[in-house]
């Protein structure tokens, strides 16, 4: 079946991944994951070992990735997505400085809008509830919208 934007699934390492674990944090937050910028793979599985090591964060699944066409600045290469449920005791907010954290030491550079970027990473989701302010809007915008966020939330057991 053909998805409009969506080229084709891949699996590594960490991706698929699924924690039999009992969740230990207050929270589960939903954790889009986007990357164009060589070498996406590695970068993630980076990110999924620094994740793992992160006393704050628990990770219970990943999907597989989707690779996708690139939206908004559409002359650029195609982009890696997937998506993360981790379990966390720090509140929306709290975390969301935790992922911008994380882009700045993969080098993010913010440009401009829909830019190439190394890692970019998104609080989709957050324990069934809802946040607007400034900082911090939970659910994600357009995120029901977007085939980079439903086919790999799709994809999750």
């Amino acid at each position: 079946m053909l998805i409009k934007g969506a080229r084709r699934l891949e699996k590594i390492r960490f991706f698929p991944f699924y924690s039999k674990a009992d969740k230990k944090g207050k929270y589960i937050a939903i954790i889009g994951l986007g990357s164009n910028i060589e070498d996406e793979k590695k970068r993630f599985r980076g990110l999924f070992r620094l994740f793992i090591q992160d006393k704050r964060l628990q990770i219970l699944q990943t999907s597989p990735f989707l690779i996708n066409k690139a939206f908004g600045f559409e002359e650029q290469k195609d982009f890696t997505n997937a998506v993360m449920v981790v379990s966390t005791s720090l509140h929306a907010r709290a975390l969301l400085k935790v992922l911008f954290f994380y882009e700045f030491k993969f080098r993010r550079k913010r440009t401009f809008k829909n830019a190439p970027r190394t890692l970019d990473l998104d609080l989709l989701y957050f324990s069934k509830k809802v946040r607007k302010d400034e900082y911090c809007m939970v659910p994600h915008v357009g995120v029901n919208d977007r085939i980079s966020v439903i086919l790999p939330l799709g994809m999750l057991r």
